[in-house]
């Protein structure tokens, strides 16, 4: 346990020192969280992401943006405040109580790879009855997607818990890809990420598609709307840091990875950075793991808050 804890404050005081930060004092979760209570339950989140991707190889990256797209959102009442990685994004409508994440724009038609977050909760709860949530499920099965892509292997630190709402404004205020510049690092610092933050998190678009009419060529080679484009035509299937040329060779696809280098105050902010991880792969594989921690740490709910759910889709009627 020692050596766990070390290795957690060690990652999070890398995490200061990378980024201009100072060092966390200490995290709600923990590396080995299920040893004792479900130790095989990174080898099971794996071995469904594996199946999955022989007949869908766009699942990786998929499984990494629901894991973004469940941290961004916060949720706030008058009983609990700012929490993030919580599998808010999983769940679907159950009206009046639940409207679903779902069908915001940002995630309806783009957020996909759900049926596979089912396969893993299911095999996880044949194995460990009621011990894995949803969101640590979301943050196992995105270090696992990159790592298979042939990106960097990090320490995932577990122990959240799924809340019970949704936050649909928050969901529509997610990071788009037409945001400027000004706007995706505001969205950034409000959940206490910097600039190498953005510049390392936006590189997870160095695997995956898109739909041709959010790109900056807009459709414009007779394709119709819906027609799926690889963000990365260089290395389209593997995490590497070939997404950072691209984008120097002014051949982003998105102009939201476009402006960390064209935009005015990109020269004082992401500029340098975009050159230093197009330079030096194992420099963006450093930082890139980095932030994924400081993200996946973003107010999680932890102890009895939030509950454990059985199926991901919708909350318990009693929790557990």
């Amino acid at each position: 346990m020692a050596a766990s804890l070390g290795f957690v404050l060690v990652l999070l005081a890398l995490a200061g020192a990378a980024h201009g930060h100072p060092p966390v004092a200490g995290s709600a979760l923990s590396s080995r969280f299920y040893d004792a209570s479900c130790p095989t339950a990174y080898d099971i989140v794996q071995s469904v992401i594996q199946n999955a991707r022989v007949t869908d190889t766009r699942i990786p990256a998929s499984l990494i943006r629901l894991h973004f797209h469940d941290c961004f959102v916060n949720v706030s009442t008058i009983f609990i405040s700012n929490f993030g990685c919580d599998g808010s994004v999983l769940l679907d409508d159950d009206l009046p109580a639940i409207q679903s994440e779902k069908n915001v724009p940002a995630n309806e038609n783009s957020a996909r790879g759900f049926p596979v977050v089912d396969d893993i909760k299911s095999a996880l709860e044949k194995a460990c009855p009621g011990i894995v949530s949803c969101a640590d499920i979301l943050a196992l099965a995105a270090e696992i997607s990159v790592e298979l892509a042939g990106g960097p292997r990090w320490r995932v630190l577990l122990g959240r818990r799924d809340g019970t709402t949704t936050n649909i404004e928050s969901a529509n205020n997610l990071p788009n890809f037409f945001d400027p510049l000004d706007v995706l690092q505001k969205k950034f610092r409000d959940v206490n990420l910097d600039d190498t933050d953005l510049v390392a998190l936006q590189g997870a678009h160095t695997f995956g598609k898109v739909h041709c009419e959010f790109t900056r060529q807009n459709c414009t080679r007779g394709q119709a709307e819906g027609t799926l484009e690889n963000l990365d035509q260089i290395t389209p299937k593997t995490f590497d840091n070939k997404y950072y040329d691209n984008i120097l060779k002014g051949r982003a696809q998105l102009d939201s990875d476009q402006v960390m280098l064209s935009d005015p105050a990109a020269a004082m902010t992401t500029a340098p950075i975009v050159h230093r991880f197009a330079a030096n792969q194992k420099d963006f594989f450093r930082n890139f793991a980095v932030s994924m921690i400081k993200m996946g740490n973003i107010s999680p709910l932890t102890g009895k808050d939030g509950e454990i759910r059985k199926n991901c889709r919708r909350v318990n009627n009693e929790g557990y």
